[in-house]
């Protein structure tokens, strides 16, 4: 059976999971934080209290910290497909108050779109996950991934993406390297993908080595945006969406530029001069 073109409004959840100390620490050693960010790194620093990068929302429903599920799950909703062929489109993040270090929570989520882009089929969610014990809403997520060859169905083409067009130079520019085992750190907080780690699988996808996960690069990039727009103080960001462009390497450089407006921060991500990887980038804070 080919995608689903009336997938969308399909809704999935709830599904209860949980997150530790240990894999908030984790997550961000596989998204390049190191000895300066102790506050991300440790949690038993004298003076220093453990805080939690904000996008690690992004892999908070990891299967292995899935306790249990009702009502059907994204991909189930989709019909069938060569998993190969599925590459991350694009991918946003709302907090709702900064992220507890330990948590027990219930995520809720339905199909918004489903997108005939020729090439490939776009699908679109959203889902929000609550704390179980008091049912406050922790964070919102959206993502559309981009299935290639599950196009020409006829369906709508879906909204275009916001466009970055300045003419003035970036108010911030930081630069982060990436390692050649990155994909092999970042995996072991829930995505185990082979794309980004079995060279054979990677051929089959039509790459002549692992890509690193598109949602590593979101957070190398969210990363810059903490420490540039919030001054490392993860209560005052509010959200990140971006859109993947182009495939990223372990060991490639990656550039975030970000224009300041308002209480927005406009930004693109560049694995080299003008080859951009994240781009209609928007980050929302606070003073």
């Amino acid at each position: 059976m080919p995608i689903n073109a009336d997938a969308a409004g399909s809704e999935f959840g709830p599904t209860e999971a949980y997150w530790t100390s240990k894999d908030c620490l984790l997550y961000a050693i596989g998204v390049g934080a190191g000895l300066d960010e102790l506050a991300f790194t440790t949690e038993n620093t004298s003076g220093v209290d453990q805080l939690v990068l904000p996008t690690f929302p992004c892999v908070a429903m990891a299967a292995e910290r899935i306790r249990s599920s009702e009502g059907g799950n994204f991909f189930a909703a989709l019909g069938t497909f060569n998993f190969a062929m599925l590459v991350h489109g694009e991918q946003g993040v709302t907090l709702h108050k900064p992220l507890p270090t330990d948590a027990e929570f219930l995520s809720t989520g339905k199909v918004t779109g489903v997108y005939d882009k020729g090439s490939g089929a776009v699908i679109a969610s959203e889902s929000l996950a609550t704390d179980k014990a008091t049912g406050e809403p922790l964070f919102t997520l959206r993502q559309s991934v981009f299935i290639r060859g599950e196009g020409g169905f006829g369906g709508e083409r879906g909204p275009a993406a916001v466009k970055l067009d300045f003419d003035r130079p970036a108010d911030h520019v930081v630069t982060y390297h990436t390692r050649l085992d990155q994909a092999l750190i970042y995996r072991l907080s829930g995505d185990r993908n082979p794309l980004h780690s079995d060279p054979s699988f990677a051929k089959m996808g039509g790459f002549d080595t692992p890509i690193l996960h598109g949602l590593c690069s979101f957070g190398f990039t969210g990363r810059a945006l903490l420490h540039t727009v919030c001054e490392g103080d993860p209560a005052r960001f509010v959200s990140m969406d971006g859109r993947f462009s182009k495939p990223v390497f372990p060991g490639d450089a990656l550039t975030v530029s970000i224009w300041i407006e308002g209480d927005r921060a406009l930004f693109r991500t560049e694995r080299a001069p003008g080859e951009v990887v994240i781009d209609s980038g928007v980050c929302v804070f606070t003073d």
